[in-house]
């Protein structure tokens, strides 16, 4: 009999996030087992509610979302969008240079597909969010993963970054704030990745869906406005400022030298008019919240903000355990001492962690860190819950060997 196997394009995708730690803990689940979850960036279930006025904006004008937008998305939406870059320094002509997706997973995927022939490369952070990895290996291409260093707060190492780069480098992605680890990107090494672009004819990917949840009085800026004269893609969207993850609201902008992109941009259009259009009740909202209010729980003594150093505090008094703080995001990626608990299979730990305390977490190389011995933390949940899993992770290793 005939049997269908799966495409060898996805032999080197992984997105662990949601893969067999997740199916492990629905198993359990089902069984009666109550999962502590610390494994994905999902603000709603954790009572972190979009503003009103996101949703009576989108409730009033529901009757109007029925039919497809131009394929960009809705103009009220895409001006917003300028307004907002402006507000940032990031050099937008206007909503032409503004596409809008049904979330930032979306636009990456179409931004990898309209770029990449076969064996052309893209220089990718290590630690990533995996489905940059996963997109250019789709679309064809090989990831080249340069370092970030944990020891200069999860910075990106711009000596490594130019040792990466051969005749084949097309891009290099850039996640600021940064998941998985929190780090938030100083000017001075956005300025090195900037004249390494530069000096290199690459294409620049900045990935800020994190750009508004930053902590301790940081502001975030974006690489497109020191490098006004880059070709730069930048991607955003309201999925984690505004808690509606479910509602798929991203975009992406280009600005710098959009000549010598012109083929590629055309690309990107007829990827955007392949899918018709982006969610149209989500594009509805992007005006409002633009304008809203900053989110009171970054701010010092908010609630994301105590959860945070709750879980950095945490986490640092666990022997074996140490972290460094993030300082935007929603996550934390702590290292452990691999040696003292002989572990060498880190996805193996995160199991063995999950089945005994029942507590879901993230193992490191599922974010393409190539050594066993890092694991990612959401500090969604609240305190009580943050406590409870940490304690048992801190009984688990006291005894823990693999």
């Amino acid at each position: 009999m005939r049997t269908f196997q799966k495409s060898r394009s996805l032999d080197n995708v992984r997105y662990d996030v949601r893969g067999v730690l997740a199916a492990e803990a629905e198993r359990l689940s089902l069984e009666g087992n109550k999962i502590i979850k610390l494994n994905i960036g999902n603000p709603a279930p954790f009572g972190f509610c979009a503003p009103d006025t996101v949703i009576s904006d989108m409730l009033e004008n529901l009757r109007s979302a029925e039919g497809y937008t131009d394929s960009k998305g809705l103009m009220s939406a895409r001006c917003a969008i300028v307004e907002y870059c402006r507000g940032k320094n990031i050099p937008v002509a206007g909503p032409e240079d503004v596409i809008t997706g049904n979330g930032v997973s979306e636009l990456i995927a179409m931004s990898m597909h309209a770029l990449l022939n076969s064996g052309d490369e893209v220089l990718v952070p290590s630690p990533d969010y995996p489905l940059w990895t996963a997109a250019v290996s789709l679309s064809g291409g090989k990831a080249v993963h340069y370092v970030c260093d944990e020891q200069s707060e999860w910075n990106p190492d711009t000596a490594d970054i130019k040792k990466k780069i051969t005749p084949r480098t097309k891009a290099i992605v850039i996640i600021n704030p940064n998941n998985p680890t929190g780090a938030l990107y100083p000017d001075s090494v956005l300025s090195e990745i900037a004249d390494i672009a530069r000096s290199s004819d690459l294409i620049v990917f900045s990935d800020e869906i994190y750009d508004r949840i930053v902590m301790d009085g940081l502001s975030h800026t974006s690489i497109a406005a020191l490098a006004p004269d880059l070709f730069t893609v930048t991607m955003n969207g309201l999925s984690k400022s505004h808690n509606i993850a479910g509602f798929r609201c991203g975009w992406m902008t280009l600005s710098g030298n959009k000549a010598q992109a012109s083929g590629y941009i055309e690309g990107l259009e007829l990827m955007a008019s392949m899918r018709l259009c982006a969610n149209v009740p989500a594009q509805l909202v992007v005006a409002s919240a633009l304008k809203s209010e900053p989110d009171v729980s970054v701010m010092p003594g908010g609630r994301l903000c105590l959860q945070r150093d709750f879980a950095y505090s945490a986490l640092n008094r666990i022997p074996g355990v140490s972290a460094v703080k993030p300082k935007a995001g929603l996550y934390i990626f702590p290292k452990l001492d691999a040696a003292r608990f002989g572990i060498t299979d880190d996805e193996r730990f995160a199991l063995d962690f999950l089945r005994e305390k029942h507590v879901l977490i993230v193992h490191g190389t599922g974010f393409h860190w190539s050594a066993p011995d890092h694991f990612r933390v959401v500090y969604l949940p609240c305190i009580e819950d943050l406590g409870t899993a940490l304690g048992r992770l801190e009984e688990f290793l006291s005894e823990y060997r693999q």
